[in-house]
């Protein structure tokens, strides 16, 4: 086994690599969503069943490897927040290198950061070129997990990259929505073993930063009831959006993707009809037309076109739709049922959060890990101290924590540790 440090250099070989691969790399794509993403009317509704798969090249730059990878575009059977199942999609690819750290070979299941509301920004769809460019929807999502998935591949590790929820299948991406996060989660790693055919006996750790950083976090609280026949090891969850009424604060302060606030009421509106009334209500037309059409963009186009929006601008009366929250009936409740914290994880959790994150605010982050702590689950909660830099711009304050604690200093030694068997119990902070 490789010692840890060796390990980390490994992997941020892998990510440069990676990344500068990706940036020469395009898809022309006027239809980039395929057949193979509608479910048949009928399918199996177990939990993390197969309903179909079939074989995909990956973009993942492995030095020393075959390029593209091979892999697997699978749907899965998973649930939505009120039990009923629906089909998700996302991408499988089983190791074929030695496995580099300690016990049997592992399934890593990877929540992708956000890539927007649209079909076509499923990670699943630019996982085979690591770019991908929708000419008629003048749209464009690069698959941000390519780095990741290169890495764990690389040390030999199965992995899953789900595509969550209503992206790519039909239906609204339910954006940040606690129990669907979660449950796409948990069931993309029954999927994974199924596929991998190993059992429920295989080690599994969760990775996932953002969005994906909330979606491990919420698997990780919901596991121990959802899905307990799981051999969770370990998971990451950074800069977790776990409290949204800040989150939403602080991205409708004069962020870059604040049109990303567009695709959490989208999502909502679409779960809570009386409050999709309340909103709609107090939107001009202007502002409605322009939630539908981030229901199509991804994170990208939010960028390129409709960058640093304020919710301000899309209501009747230029109050921040912050502040209508606040006023509508239920609405309260329905944040405070989003919020993750409120219940224990049965594993080790760590927690990363960057100390000027401009995106996703730090005192949530740690908050969360504190709730989980006086709960008494296992918690390493770790500050990642980088400068601000252009505050508001996200790209260096947000993704730059991402990028020093995931591949050069803390997640994948810690979680080498945990599927490895190293005990680990209590809490740190720092």
């Amino acid at each position: 086994m490789h010692s840890a440090r060796r390990l980390r250099r490994a992997a941020l070989a892998v990510a440069v690599a990676c990344s500068a691969a990706a940036g020469t790399l395009g898809q022309a794509a006027a239809e980039p969503v395929s057949p193979f993403y509608y479910p048949p009317a009928q399918f199996d509704t177990t939990p993390g069943a197969i309903i179909k798969s079939q074989p995909a090249s990956i973009f993942a730059t492995i030095p020393g490897d075959q390029w593209p990878v091979p892999g697997q575009l699978v749907m899965y059977t998973s649930q939505l927040q009120d039990g009923s199942p629906t089909a998700v999609t996302g991408t499988y690819v089983p190791g074929t290198r030695p496995w580099q750290g300690g016990g049997e070979r592992p399934t890593i299941v990877i929540a992708p950061g956000t890539v927007g509301q649209g079909d076509q920004c499923a990670a699943s769809v630019a996982a085979s070129t690591g770019f991908v460019v929708d000419l008629n929807r003048r749209s464009m999502s690069p698959n941000q997990e390519a780095v990741a998935l290169a890495a764990w591949t690389a040390l030999g590790a199965n992995v899953f990259l789900t595509d969550y929820i209503g992206l790519g299948t039909p239906g609204i991406h339910t954006y940040v929505n606690r129990v669907e996060s979660g449950h796409a989660v948990l069931d993309a790693a029954r999927a994974a073993v199924r596929l991998a055919g190993t059992g429920p006996a295989t080690p599994l750790a969760f990775w996932g930063y953002s969005q994906g950083g909330g979606a491990t976090a919420s698997a990780a609280e919901l596991q121990p009831e959802y899905a307990p026949e799981l051999n969770l090891k370990g998971v990451w969850s950074g800069a977790p959006p776990a409290d949204l009424t800040a989150v939403i604060g602080q991205i409708d302060s004069g962020n870059l993707i604040g049109g990303a606030i567009g695709f959490a009421l989208n999502g909502f509106r679409e779960r809570y009809p009386a409050l999709a009334t309340e909103v709609d209500r107090r939107t001009t037309p202007e502002g409605k037309a322009t939630l539908d059409a981030l229901a199509d963009d991804c994170i990208g186009d939010v960028i390129l076109s409709r960058p640093f929006l304020r919710s301000s601008a899309l209501t009747v009366d230029g109050r921040p739709l912050p502040e209508h929250l606040r006023e509508l009936p239920g609405a309260a409740a329905i944040l405070t049922e989003q919020r993750i914290g409120h219940r224990t994880p049965g594993v080790p959790v760590l927690v990363t959060s960057g100390i000027n994150d401009d995106t996703i605010p730090y005192g949530q982050v740690r908050q969360l890990a504190q709730d989980w702590c006086g709960r008494g689950a296992t918690v390493t909660f770790r500050t990642n101290h980088l400068p601000a830099i252009l505050p508001g711009t996200t790209l260096p304050n947000h993704f730059g924590p991402e990028l020093i604690d995931g591949f050069v200093d803390n997640v994948i030694p810690y979680l080498l540790d945990r599927l490895a068997g190293k005990p680990l119990s209590g809490c740190t902070f720092d």
